[in-house]
């Protein structure tokens, strides 16, 4: 698995597409801001993002090689993943008794185009998937001992997963339940670890924003799902077939049926038997998160339907599991090979890979916003939204900018009075005026004439403008 990964990730990076995606940008400044900031300190980690990706990033972030290629950031991607994917192979390589079975679905998992191209950057989704993979086999095995130990190892995956991506919510609520059908008691104890995350979460969200959960202000509800699941839940099925095969979703479906097939033909083993035969399950869970956002009008992002096709694999890979013992092994290797065939794992074209790039144009076309700024500028601080212009603060990086040399929303005081009088407290101006309507600060011009009154626009590009403050202008 790591061997596969780290050639697909040198592949990715010689097409340079490690940091083509906005938000593979946006993870690595996310890391780098909490010590190279204006005002540096735990408040940095954010309240939009859960931490965890961040802070395993955040000491490795401050070499500006590592901020500025991502390397350590697709180090945290390949590693757990991988660990991940071998624990699912050897969980069901148990139930199938086959240990090529195992094989087979781990590398079925992986060898899926997107999701190699994801864990060949720093984004955070290959984190969950081996996340999420670890705690399906961790909570699989305290339920069939519930021993101390094998709680804490289940529940720390559970509290780490917590902390990972949202989707990881929606997955640990579906193993806790079924936890606690197996055992009301003492899952009570292993709750305890997702609540801590929860709790401990809230509480960062409270200190950085002032708001206990920040829930708005992410995009404009321009999904014509808004308000109607059933269009959502169509996107959500189109998407995962366009990131695999037709096949594969009609399989895992299948899967899907038969576990709860199974489950309802052993009601009579046991609540914990029951529990274990369901706990698969779970993993599809993850399809509840991008339900709730298209419901809610979020733009259609392919890569919310990744996890979904991970979830579907584990779920096909169970139907071998169930065939007759002497076929399993065969069928599970003429499966691979009709999924590799139909889905290549190598694809430039892939869904995933082609929606990374959508942003190309507008990061070549601010070169030229950079470039002005970085042959006129004096070292004084630059407003600018980190909300909106995060990734193009990293890009700024290998022009020698940091992020000290910016006043964002991170910085508290210091931006609210820079946004209500510029003209005293900075120079320079970088306004985002396309994306979503533009961002605060173009909203801000729009609203105030005056925003602007000292200021001259000097360069634009990729939706992005500088402007100057004007001889003329109040001086800080």
């Amino acid at each position: 698995m790591l061997a596969i990964g780290t050639a697909a990730a040198v592949y990715f990076a010689r097409l340079d597409l490690t940091l083509s995606h906005y938000d593979a940008r946006g993870h690595l400044i996310v890391a780098r801001r909490i010590f190279d900031n204006l005002t540096p300190g735990w408040i940095q980690i954010g309240a939009v993002w859960l931490p965890l990706p961040h802070l395993l990033n955040a000491l490795p972030a401050q070499w500006d090689w590592h901020y500025q290629t991502g390397v350590s950031g697709v180090v945290l991607s390949i590693l757990p993943l991988a660990l991940g994917l071998s624990a699912l192979g050897g969980y069901l390589a148990g139930r199938a008794g086959s240990v090529v079975v195992g094989i087979a679905a781990a590398l079925a998992v992986l060898l899926n185009p997107s999701v190699l191209y994801l864990q060949s950057t720093p984004m955070t989704e290959p984190l969950l998937f081996g996340l999420s993979c670890l705690a399906l086999v961790a909570v699989d095995r305290w339920t069939s001992d519930p021993t101390d130990v094998a709680e804490r190892i289940a529940g720390v995956t559970l509290l780490a997963l917590m902390l990972t991506r949202y989707e990881g919510w929606c997955i640990t609520g579906a193993l806790l339940m079924l936890a606690t059908l197996a055992h009301p008691r003492r899952a009570l104890r292993l709750v305890a670890y997702p609540v801590a995350a929860v709790v401990g979460f809230m509480l960062l969200s409270y200190g950085s924003t002032g708001a206990w959960f920040v829930t708005s202000g992410f995009f404009d509800p321009s999904n014509p799902a808004l308000g109607n699941p059933v269009l959502a839940l169509q996107q959500i099925a189109d998407g995962a077939t366009r990131l695999s095969h037709l096949g594969l979703v009609v399989m895992g479906a299948v899967g899907a049926l038969a576990t709860l097939a199974l489950a309802w033909t052993d009601r009579h083993a046991g609540r914990a038997a029951i529990a274990r035969a369901l706990l698969p399950l779970s993993l599809l869970a993850a399809a509840a998160l991008p339900l709730y956002a298209f419901t809610s009008g979020h733009p259609v992002r392919i890569r919310y339907m990744v996890s979904t096709v991970v979830a579907l694999t584990v779920l096909s890979a169970l139907v071998v599991c169930r065939l007759p013992r002497r076929v399993r092994t065969p069928a599970a290797v003429v499966a691979l090979a009709l999924l590799l065939a139909g889905v290549p794992p190598i694809d430039p074209e892939a869904p995933m890979v082609r929606e990374a790039q959508w942003e190309r144009p507008y990061s070549e076309a601010r070169r030229v916003v950079t470039a002005a700024l970085a042959e006129r500028w004096d070292g004084s601080p630059i407003l600018a939204s980190m909300g909106s212009l995060g990734h193009y603060m990293q890009q700024m990086s290998h022009a020698g900018f940091h992020v000290r040399d910016f006043v964002h929303e991170g910085n508290g005081v210091l931006w609210w009075d820079a946004v209500r009088a510029p003209e005293r407290h900075v120079r320079w101006i970088l306004i985002e005026e396309s994306a979503e309507g533009g961002d605060v600060l173009a909203q801000r011009a729009r609203t105030s004439p005056a925003f602007l009154a000292h200021f001259t626009r000097v360069a634009d590009g990729g939706g992005v403008a500088l402007y100057v403050r004007t001889e003329s202008g109040i001086r800080p």
